[in-house]
Formats: C-alpha cells, structure tokens, sequence
C-alpha cells in the first residue's frame, strides 16, 4: 500500500477532462434538463406574446474629405487620411441624444400618439399622454419630447459596413410607416447636425481670433514702444537691418559706422605721421630732393662749377672771370643753405602737427570704441526687444491671414450624403421563432452551466475515490457502491459471497491485508466523521468477510452512544461492551456467537451516564488483549468523530483506525478535522473506505462500480440513526 497514493493521483492525472465534466453532467442531469426546458418554455411565451416589430433602414456614406468649393484650409484638416478613429468618431456622433432631439422636433413625435403607440405607451397607461381636450401642459410636452427621445435612442441602430465608408442607420418600432420616416429623419438630421456643427465651429473660430487679433495689436504696439523707449534711452541709431526669413539676424548702428570712419582716418593720421618723422630725422630727406627751387639752385650751382672747372684748365683762380664765378657760387651755396634750413624747419612743424592729428583721432576713436561697447551691452536687451517686436508681428499678420481665410473656408459641400432611402417594411423583423427558442437554448445551456458550476463549487463532500489520497492523505482501501434497493435486508446481500456488495468489501479487506507487514491488523476499529455514513455496516462486513476465510473474528459494538450492529444480526443489546468498561470480568458472558460462522459479537450494552469516562480507562485496551486471545482479528465498530471523544480513546486500544468517507458528504475540512483528532491522539491510520458511491458520478470509476456493482445491491440504508 506504499505506492497507493502515487497510483491514485496518476490515475487522475491520466483521467480524460471530458470525462470528468461526463460525470458532473451525469450528476446534475436533472438541473441541466430542468433549466434547458424552462428556458426553451420562456422563449416559446415571449415569442408568443411579443408585439411584431418593423425595422427599417437608410443608408448614408461618410467620405473621408469634404467637396471644397473653394481651396482655402478650414478649421478642420481638409486631408484626413482613412483611420478607425475619424470612423468610430462618426459612428458615435450618429447615436448622440442631439440626433435624437432634432429627429423629434422635426417629426414632432411628443404630438404623434401613433408614435408612442408603436412603442407600447397607450393613453391608458401613460397618464401624460392622455387627452383631456386641452392643450397639454408644459410639463407634460416636456415629459413626452423626453420620453420620445429615449424611445428613439432605444431603438435606433447604427451598423457600418464592413470595409466601406457606408453606414446603415435602422430603426424598429412596432409601426412600419414610423420605422420608415424615423430612419430617413435621421440620416437626414445627422447631416444637418454635421453642418451646423462646422458652421458652429467656423463662427467660434473668428470670434476667437478676433479677441486673438486685438490682443496681438496691442502686444505688437506695446514691444514696438518698448523698443523705441530704450533706443532713446541708450542712443542706439539703427542704419540698417539685415533681415532672412522675415527674421532681422543683423543690424548696423550710427556709432559702429562713425568708428569705422575714425579708425580708417586714424591710420591714414599715423602713416603720415611716420613718414614726416622719418623725414624730419633724415633732414629734409625726400622734402629737400623733391623742392623745385633747391633743384634749380642746384642745377646752378652745378653750371657755374662746370664752367669754373674749365677755366681752372687755362687761368688762376686769380682770373677775373675765375673770381666772378667763384663768387657766385658762394652766393648760390648761401641760397641753398638757406633754402634746406627753411626746409627742415618746415618737415619738424609738419611731424608735429601730424602726430597732434594722430592722437587726436586716437583719442576719438578711444570714445567711439567706449560707447560702442556700452551699446553692444544694450544691444542684448535692444535685440529681445527687437525679437519680441518681430515674433508678434508676424503672429499677428498669421492670424489675421487666417481670419480673413475663414470667412470662405466653410463654403463646400458636406462629406455625408445619402446613398438608400428607407423604406416601409413589408413585414416584420421581429418576433422571430427559430432564432428566439436557439437563443433560448443558448441562454439555458448558459445558465445550466452556471447553476452545475455553483453546486459544484458549494458541494464540498468528496465525490471521487481518487480524491480521497490528495484531499486528506490517506491511502484509498476500496469503493462501496450504493444501489436502489429498499426491501431486502443489507446483511443478507453481504452474507452471499457472489453479490457485488460482498466483493467490494472483499477488496477492501484484500487491500487492508497490505497495510501492515503480517497482514489484516489483528485489531482495528472503524470510525467516521459523522452518523448514517456507513461505518457500521462497513463494520459488520469487514468482519463477515474476514470470517468467511477462516478466521475467528470478534466484532465489538463500541458506540455506547447510539448501538447498531446488533440490529443487523437481529439480536438483542443486553449485555455488552459498557458492562466491561463498568468492572464485569466475564468476556464469555459478554460475547455472543452469531449464525455466520467464525463470527462472535460483543454489543454495546446498556448506555452509560459517560461512555468518555469509562473509555479513559484501561479496560478497552485490556478488553481487546483478552479478546486477541480467543480470536484472531478482533473489529471494532466506533462511535464517529465529530463532537465525541469516544473513538480517539479508542483507537488507543487497538492496532490500527479504517476510516469511513460517505461520497458527496462531509465536507474536506471536516473530515480533515477528524483525522487531525485521530493524529493528536496518535492513531495508526490504515486507510479509508469511501462508502454510498455511484460509479456513474466518477470519470475514474465509471465503468468499474457503475456497470459491476449497480445490481441488486441496497447500501443507502444506515440501519442506526447516529
């Protein structure tokens, strides 16, 4: 029995899904058929009953671009490409309540009494749409034009076609002439709706933009006085402006111009100046070269010295003529050291006047070059507002480009157009048989699954042998199955060797066998979570069944509390078990042999004031030693667990506990709940035995039990109340 527990949760893992949802379906037959009939009944009455409906339909077309008259950009983008989105938009504008409204102002449905009548609402029953002769009141006009919207919301239908830009618009009423002139209204209402509402959106663009435009103004004139004022304020004179895309990226100012004017005065100032002190140091220099008068002079003084060296040749410097010429040549040398002196005189004043000249450009150029880096500092502040100037003109000349363009922009055409008229239908789309009594059949079957998965859910008994292991961990030793008998005692179907019950017991006994090394336990006791679960007859079973292969077997009724096991051997519950407990020594009084062969019984005997009490003692556990003496196996039928302490007393006494599961009983924790009694008094669990089972509910065991064991066999019955 070591490896039960792995085979039982291997067999379930291989089990078939379909067969296990086979058994519920088994399990709850009734439910489902139950629930299937009543749906398929509810939707033959609607079906019935329902008033015919009419449904008629228009078809529209939403193009994705307006047709524009003229090419100037409106509001909205005149190029929408094709997405879901723009489509879902146009879809959910066709069912808003502003359709709705415009429909019945148009129909004037709040006055149509037919209207309301192909809905359903008659005088008679909507007390403000009776007539009372007059007019109707105020508060009743708006009660009917509310309710005649919600009545058109209710039934329109807005279906687009798939892969198009068509959109079928439907309405259904119980009138055909009003479903007709509802659908046509409606395409027509949404695209009046479309047109005002870009209309609207026109008239609140140019009231926005010209707020916008004003408010422009006024910032373009209030950064153009800001310019101006800190122009004044700093002596910025802009010449000129270099400007790229509308946008000034340079600008020349009055002091930039005026230094680059002394700057290029000023070194024309210091290359004179250099040159004329050059001069000066050199004498003259090039001054005394290029004067005409000291040329001639000394173009002269060359003649006459020429000439004085050719009469040098003939006469003495004595000569007259000698003498004539020497003295005009000292005259003439006279002349000229006259004539270089005044020359020289004239380059010292000159270099003089030009270096004043030169330092008093560089002395203007020094100012011009402050203020200009005072200016270039203020130029930052000048260049923002320049910028600022800049940005809000040309803002302002965009909006008010785009002001006048919208004063033509929304003259084109709409983008929706109605493609099929509604019209009146011939006959009505609803009620409609066959698909109500398959909707019905879907809606039961729909229901029947949630009802089975509810009492699923709220069934917590265990329902399958091989859910016993995972559940409470214990090895599974055998199925009992239950049957429809009712007139045939269950001891005389275990007595008969051949009958089914027999050889399920016979197979529990078998697998009890293995649960110890020297076999079937010389003592054992069975006990349960609560009354009528089987422990009793699993009790006198076991016993019968050891018995039959020979053994001598004692079978002990220890449930003091509520006997039983004397009722299946028709005997009486004199003397017995308690009478033991309570001091009498005498087993051979106390035990009785019974008409099955190797079979003694020891009834419960009188109940006593404790059973607790007197199971506290030693005397059960001397009572089985004794007992094991005389017989092989000794069975004890134990009281259950649940609010008793009998058995965990018990089960002190004896070798090992077969512990009882009725199928579709006690819930999981409360048989976990038990178990964990037996665990804190340390009993040596053997096994449990799931009793009252029918193979039919079990995707493992169906054909084993459902087909074996459903003949002739009565296990339903606890012969015992507790």
């Amino acid at each position: 029995m070591d490896d039960q527990p792995d085979r039982q949760a291997r067999i379930r893992n291989e089990t078939p899904l379909i067969r296990e949802y086979w058994a519920i379906l088994l399990r709850q037959k009734w439910v489902v058929g139950g629930i299937i009939v009543l749906a398929l009944l509810a939707g033959l009455a609607m079906t019935l009953l329902a008033t015919p409906q009419y449904t008629a339909s228009s078809r529209i077309e939403i193009s994705r671009q307006d047709q524009q008259i003229t090419n100037v950009e409106g509001v909205d983008k005149g190029d929408r490409t094709f997405d879901q989105e723009f489509y879902d938009t146009q879809y959910e504008l066709l069912r808003t309540r502003a359709i709705a409204e415009r429909v019945a102002r148009e129909l004037r449905l709040a006055n149509n009494t037919e209207f309301f009548a192909a809905h359903g609402l008659e005088p008679d029953n909507t007390p403000f749409l009776a007539d009372n002769g007059a007019a109707p009141t105020r508060e009743d006009l708006a009660r009917r034009e509310k309710t005649a919207v919600g009545l058109l919301l209710g039934n329109i239908s807005i279906s687009p076609v798939s892969r198009s830009a068509l959109v079928d618009i439907s309405y259904t009423s119980g009138s055909p002439t009003i479903s007709a002139q509802v659908a046509n209204e409606w395409a027509r209402q949404f695209i009046a709706e479309s047109n005002d509402r870009r209309y609207e959106s026109t008239a609140d663009a140019r009231e926005f933009l010209e707020r916008r435009l004003a408010e422009l103004l006024e910032e373009v004139e209030e950064s153009e006085r800001k310019l101006v004022n800190y122009a004044n304020e700093n002596d910025i004179v802009i010449l000129d402006r270099v400007e790229q895309d509308g946008d000034t990226v340079g600008s020349t100012s009055l002091v930039s111009r005026n230094l680059d004017a002394m700057n290029q005065a000023l070194n024309e100032a210091t290359a004179q100046r250099v040159r004329l002190e050059s001069e000066a140091r050199t004498g003259g220099g090039a001054a005394t070269v290029n004067n005409s008068a000291l040329s001639n002079l000394r173009a002269r003084r060359a003649e006459l010295r020429a000439q004085y060296a050719e009469l040098m040749v003939q006469f003495e410097p004595g000569y007259p003529a000698a003498r004539n010429l020497q003295e005009q040549i000292s005259t003439l040398d006279q002349a000229i050291a006259q004539e270089e002196a005044r020359i020289r005189g004239g380059a010292g004043d000159d270099y003089r006047a030009a270096v004043e000249r030169e330092e008093t450009l560089r002395a203007r150029v020094n100012a011009l070059t402050g203020q200009l880096r005072n200016q270039e500092r203020a130029r930052i502040q000048y260049n923002l507002y320049q910028n600022e100037v800049d940005t809000n003109r040309q803002l302002y000349e965009s909006v008010l480009q785009r002001y006048r363009e919208i004063g033509v922009a929304s003259v084109g055409a709409s983008n929706i157009s109605i493609v099929d008229e509604a019209q009146v239908p011939g006959g009505p789309s609803s009620p409609n048989l066959p698909l109500n009594l398959l909707v019905s059949l879907f809606a039961g079957v729909a229901l029947a699954g949630i009802a089975v998965f509810l009492l699923e859910q709220l069934d917590e008994g265990i329902r399958d042998p091989a859910e016993i292991t995972p559940q409470t961990g214990l090895p599974l030793l055998g199925a009992i199955p239950t049957s429809g008998l009712e007139n045939e005692e269950i001891s005389e179907i275990i007595r008969d060797p051949k009958s089914d019950l027999s050889e399920a017991y016979l197979t529990v006994r078998s697998n009890l066998a293995m649960s110890t090394r020297h076999g079937v336990p010389k003592s054992f006791m069975v006990t349960s979570s609560r009354p009528a679960e089987g422990k009793s007859t699993t009790s006198y079973a076991l016993a019968s069944v050891i018995a039959r292969t020979g053994k001598r077997v004692a079978l002990v009724d220890a449930d003091m509390r509520s006997p039983s096991i004397h009722t299946l051997f028709d005997a009486k519950n004199e003397d017995g078990f308690s009478n033991y407990l309570t001091g009498t020594d005498d087993l051979r009084s106390l035990i009785h042999e019974t008409d099955i062969p190797n079979l003694w019984l020891m009834t419960a005997g009188r109940t006593p004031p404790s059973a607790a009490e007197l199971l506290s003692t030693d005397r059960a556990a001397e009572m089985v030693a004794k007992l094991l003496e005389q017989f092989d196996h000794v069975v004890v039928d134990a009281p259950p667990l649940l609010g008793l302490a009998d058995a965990p007393l018990i089960s002190s006494a004896i070798d090992g506990v077969v512990y009882v599961i009725e199928a579709r009983g006690v819930p999981v924790r409360g048989i976990n709940l038990s178990l964990e009694r037996l665990h804190d008094s340390n009993a040596n669990l053997l096994g449990a035995v799931m009793t009252k089972f029918s193979g039919k509910e079990s995707s493992q065991y169906g054909y084993g039990y459902g087909y074996g064991y459903g003949y002739g066999l009565n296990y339903g019955r606890e012969e015992k109340p507790a």
